[in-house]
C-alpha cells in the first residue's frame, strides 16, 4: 500500500471519529440538558426528537416533542411535535399519554390533516391493548367508538381502510367473549344462560366468525331441553347460511339421531331470524 493510499484512508478514518464524537456532544447536550432546552430554537428540538425516534429512544423522544409543545406553543413546530409526541408514546406502549396528546391535538388542531391520523392513534391507543378473549371487553367498546370515528369522520383519509379492517377484527373480538361464556355455561349444562349468549351471537354479531358455531350451540341447548322446534330452526339457519362448515354437519347429526329436520318450525325468535336470512336482510 503506498504512502498515498495510507493518508488518505487515516484521513477519512480521523473524519469519521471527528463526525462521531460531534454527534455525540450533540446528544450529550440534550440528553444531560447540560445546556438549557430554551436555549434551542424549536427545529432543533424536534429534529433532536427525531433522532431519539430513529433510535428508539421513544420515551425521551416523547419529552423532547412536549418540550417544543411547551416551550414555543403556537408554533409550527408545537403541532407537528404534537402529533409526534402522540405517535412516541404509541410506540413506547404508553398509551395513555398517547391518548392524551392525540386528544389534544383533534381538540386544538381539528381542521388539520394530521387530524385523521390523531383520531387513528387515539384508537390505536386503544385496540392495541385488545389481546386476550378473557380481558375486560370495555377497552373493546372504545376501540370501536374510536374506529367509527375514523371511518366516518375521515371515510377518505388513508387511515379508513386500516380502521375497518381493525373494527371488524374487534367486533369479532367482543362475538368471541360471547361464545366464552356461553360454552361455559354450555358445559355446566345452564342451558338457558348459554342459550341468551349465543343469541346475542346470532342477533347483534351475525357477521363476525363466530355465528355458525353459536348457531350450532344453540342446536345443542335446545335440544337438551326438549325445545325441538327450536332446535330445528336453527339448524335450519345453518343449513341456508353456513352448510358447508363443520358446525352443520354436527347440528345434523344431532338432529337426525333425534329424528329431526333441518328446518324452521314455531314461531321463536329464531324463526324471524329464519325470515330475514331468506330475505338477505343480513347475509
Amino acid at each position: 500500500m503506498s504512502i498515498g493510499t495510507r493518508a488518505t484512508r487515516l484521513a477519512s478514518v480521523i473524519a469519521l471519529v471527528a463526525a462521531l464524537g460531534a454527534c455525540g456532544q450533540e446528544r450529550g447536550v440534550f440528553s444531560s440538558r447540560q445546556v438549557p432546552l430554551e436555549n434551542f430554537g424549536p427545529e432543533e428540538i424536534y429534529q433532536r426528537g427525531e433522532a431519539d425516534l430513529q433510535d428508539k429512544e421513544y420515551e425521551d423522544a416523547a419529552e423532547l416533542f412536549a418540550e417544543v409543545e411547551r416551550l414555543y406553543p403556537y408554533s409550527q413546530w408545537a403541532r407537528r411535535a404534537l402529533i409526534m409526541q402522540a405517535y412516541s408514546h404509541h410506540l413506547d406502549r404508553d398509551y395513555e399519554n398517547s391518548r392524551g396528546a392525540a386528544q389534544r391535538y383533534i381538540q386544538f388542531y381539528p381542521a388539520e390533516e394530521d387530524a385523521a391520523y390523531a383520531q387513528y392513534l387515539l384508537a390505536l391507543s386503544y385496540y392495541d391493548q385488545i389481546d386476550e378473549v378473557g380481558r375486560d371487553q370495555g377497552l373493546t367498546f372504545q376501540a370501536l367508538q374510536s374506529l367509527r370515528t375514523v371511518i366516518e369522520v375521515y371515510p377518505d383519509s388513508e387511515y379508513a381502510r386500516s380502521a375497518i379492517l381493525k373494527f371488524d377484527l374487534a367486533f369479532d373480538h367482543l362475538a368471541a367473549k360471547e361464545m366464552e361464556v356461553g360454552r361455559y355455561y354450555l358445559r355446566r349444562d345452564h342451558f338457558t344462560s348459554a342459550i341468551s349468549r349465543f343469541r346475542v351471537v346470532v342477533e347483534e354479531f351475525q357477521t363476525t366468525t363466530h355465528t355458525p358455531e353459536a348457531l350450532h350451540r344453540l342446536v345443542e341447548a335446545y335440544l337438551s331441553l326438549g325445545l325441538e322446534n327450536e332446535a330445528q330452526t336453527a339448524g335450519a339457519i345453518l343449513a341456508y347460511n353456513f352448510r358447508s362448515t363443520e358446525w352443520y354437519e354436527d347440528s345434523y347429526r344431532l338432529l337426525v339421531q333425534r329424528g329431526l329436520k333441518a328446518e324452521a318450525q314455531g314461531d321463536s325468535w329464531l324463526r324471524q331470524i329464519y325470515r330475514q336470512t331468506v330475505k338477505g336482510d343480513w347475509l
